[in-house]
């Protein structure tokens, strides 16, 4: 499979920063080449979405599959396998996401909260809906809990 990218993240953050997404503002610019509103019509209706990307800074050749390391190169940390935790260090680069949908505007999307960088390219935006949310407990290692307390926590 081959992806082309539906739209650009345009604003929020130009460099990694590991924490402090919340209120981080951006568009998600769609592709006017390949879309018009009629791909957006109804969107406005949803309070958030789920934003598939590509990690297109990071570079293929620092993954690292064949060996666990712990999330953030924390020590404290157990190592995990690539598959254990979220980072962009993946096999094949994809980020998937939930942000807030605060705007349509024609063909840009205005959100918050996503954890993307400015130019990142998009491969699929789709409405959030709880139903689609987990039904049972969630269940996760303390680690993770440490790691993300502050990700979407103001700076």
């Amino acid at each position: 499979m081959q992806f082309t990218p539906i739209g650009r993240v345009v604003g929020g953050r130009a460099e990694a920063v590991e924490d402090h997404w919340r209120d981080t503002t951006a568009v998600i610019r769609l592709d006017g080449d390949r879309f018009t509103t009629a791909a957006v019509v109804g969107l406005d209706e949803y309070s958030h979405l789920e934003v598939v990307f590509g990690f297109d800074r990071i570079d293929p050749d620092a993954i690292r599959v064949d060996t666990p390391r712990p999330a953030r190169g924390n020590p404290e940390w157990p190592p995990v396998g690539v598959f254990a935790h979220r980072g962009p260090f993946r096999p094949n680069r994809i980020g998937v996401s939930r942000c807030r949908l605060i705007e349509v505007d024609g063909l840009d999307l205005h959100i918050a909260d996503l954890d993307a960088l400015d130019g990142t390219p998009v491969f699929d935006v789709k409405p959030y809906i709880r139903e689609f949310g987990v039904h049972t407990p969630v269940r996760q290692p303390e680690w993770a809990t440490a790691l993300m307390r502050e990700y979407y926590e103001p700076a």
